[in-house]
C-alpha cells in the first residue's frame, strides 16, 4: 500500500515505498551521478584493487549482519584476492548458505582456532565478542575489528587508510573507527594538513541505520503508522524517543561531561587517527534524524593559516575517497545529501565556505557518507588492502 506525499515537521516522505530503495542496496561505487555539479568520483576507490599474485584465505565473522554483508560486497566489487572465503557465525546461522562471488559458502560455527587459520579475518560483531576472541584469532591471522573494543588502546592502531595507513605495519589486530569519525575525517584531514588546525566543531545528522536493522525497521513501521492515521506519534523501542518526523539529540549514553559517548568517540578518535594532542579541542553534537541510511555532518574548522576557499575546494576535489559536490549557483544547486551519498564509496563534500565565526582563519563545510560503507565495511577492506601493500599480508 502506498500513501500520498506528506510533509510534517520539516521532513517529507514521497511514499512509504521509498524506504525499500535504500534497504541495504548492494555495495557499489559511483552509484549516482549529479550532472551539472562540480563533482568527481574518485577513481582509486571506484576501480578494483590490483594486488598482484597474492591469494588469501579470508574470514568474516558476522557476515549475515548489516556490516558483514557490506564487507562481502566490498570484497567482491574491489576484486580483493580471495582464494578461499570462510564465514563464521552463531549456532543459529551455522549450516546456512551464503551466496557469494566465490560460490555458495556454508556458514561455520564460530571457533577462534578455526578463524585463526585465515590470512585476514574481519570482525563485524559486538565489542564484547571482539574483546573475548579477537586476540586469539590474531595469533594466526590479521584481524580487522569493526567494534569499539580496541579503538582507544594505545598499542592498537585505529586506522583510516588514506590518513594513517602506515600505522597498520606489523600489527595483527587493527581497529576500524566509528562511522561518524571516518566519514568526517575524509574531508577534514586534508584541510587540517594544508591550513593547520586550532579546533574542530562538528554537528552530525545520523541515519536510523546507525542503530542497525532494528532502527531502520522502527523508523519504517513508525512512519507507516503515523502517515496511515493509525497513530498520532510513533512507538519507540530502539531510540530514546519516536524518530519519525522528529530529531533526537541523543546517541549512545550520556557521559559525566554532558556529552554522549557517540560525541566523545568523535573527539577521541579524531585525535588518535590524525595524531593530534590529547587535549586538542574537538567538540561534537550528535543527532539522530529520520533518514534510512548515510550520515551527514556540518563541520567547522578553525585554522592556523589564512584560508582560501578555492584552494580548499581544489584540495578536496583531488583527495582520495572524496567527491566534491559544491554547486550552489546553478538553478539546480548541488550539495551533499544522504539520498545521493547512499551506496557510494566516496564521501560527498560541499557547502565549502569561509567561516563567519573565525573569519580568514576558518572553514565550514558539509559532508554526507554511507556509514555502512565508508564508515565501516569499505574502510575495513581498505585496511586489508593496506596490509597487502605493506607486505604484512603476503
Amino acid at each position: 500500500m502506498k500513501f500520498t506525499a506528506l510533509a510534517l515537521a520539516g521532513f517529507a516522505f514521497a511514499s512509504v515505498d521509498a524506504f525499500s530503495i535504500h534497504k541495504y542496496p548492494s555495495s557499489f561505487a559511483g552509484a549516482r551521478a549529479t550532472p551539472g555539479a562540480r563533482t568527481r568520483s574518485n577513481e582509486q576507490l571506484a576501480s578494483p584493487f590490483r594486488p598482484g599474485p597474492l591469494s588469501a584465505t579470508v574470514g568474516v565473522v558476522g557476515a549475515t549482519g548489516a556490516v558483514g554483508k557490506e564487507i562481502l560486497g566490498c570484497l567482491e566489487n574491489r576484486a580483493f584476492p580471495v582464494d578461499k572465503l570462510r564465514i563464521f557465525g552463531s549456532a543459529r546461522s551455522a549450516g546456512s548458505t551464503v551466496k557469494t562471488k566465490w560460490g555458495d559458502v556454508t556458514v561455520e560455527l564460530f571457533d577462534s582456532k578455526a578463524a585463526a587459520e585465515t590470512d585476514v579475518c574481519f570482525l563485524a560483531v559486538s565489542g564484547d565478542f571482539a574483546l573475548e576472541h579477537a586476540k586469539d584469532i590474531a595469533k594466526g591471522s590479521i584481524v580487522i575489528d569493526n567494534s569499539s573494543a580496541f579503538r582507544y588502546m594505545p598499542d592498537i592502531p585505529l586506522v583510516v587508510p588514506e590518513i594513517n595507513g602506515k600505522t597498520c605495519k606489523g600489527k595483527n589486530l587493527i581497529a576500524n573507527p566509528n562511522c561518524t569519525t571516518a566519514i568526517g575525517l575524509m574531508a577534514l584531514d586534508p584541510l587540517m594538513k594544508k591550513f593547520g588546525a586550532k579546533r574542530v566543531i562538528m554537528s552530525t545528522y545520523q541515519a536510523s541505520s546507525g542503530a542497525g536493522q532494528e532502527g531502520m525497521d522502527e523508523l519504517k513501521e513508525g512512519t507507516i503508522a503515523v502517515v496511515s492515521g493509525e497513530r498520532d506519534v510513533a512507538e519507540n523501542k530502539i531510540f530514546a524517543h519516536p524518530l519519525p518526523f522528529n530529531v533526537i539529540p541523543h546517541i549512545d549514553k550520556f557521559q559525566d561531561n554532558g556529552y554522549t559517548k557517540e560525541e566523545m568517540k568523535v573527539t577521541w578518535e579524531t585525535r588518535k587517527i590524525c595524531g593530534l594532542a590529547d587535549d586538542f579541542p574537538v567538540s561534537c553534537t550528535a543527532v539522530r534524524i529520520p533518514t534510512y541510511r548515510a550520515h551527514s555532518e556540518s563541520i567547522v574548522l578553525e585554522t592556523e593559516k589564512p584560508v582560501d576557499v578555492a584552494a580548499a575546494q581544489a584540495l578536496l576535489d583531488s583527495s582520495p575517497g572524496v567527491k566534491l559536490v559544491d554547486d550552489i549557483r546553478s538553478d539546480n544547486p548541488k550539495y551533499p545529501m544522504p539520498l545521493t551519498a547512499t551506496g557510494q564509496y566516496d564521501v560527498e563534500v560541499g557547502r565549502v565556505r569561509r567561516s563567519e565565526a573565525f573569519g580568514d582563519y576558518g572553514l565550514e563545510f558539509f559532508v554526507s557518507g554511507d556509514q555502512l560503507l565508508r564508515g565501516a565495511a569499505l574502510n575495513a577492506v581498505l585496511v586489508a588492502e593496506e596490509c597487502i601493500k605493506n607486505g604484512d599480508l603476503a
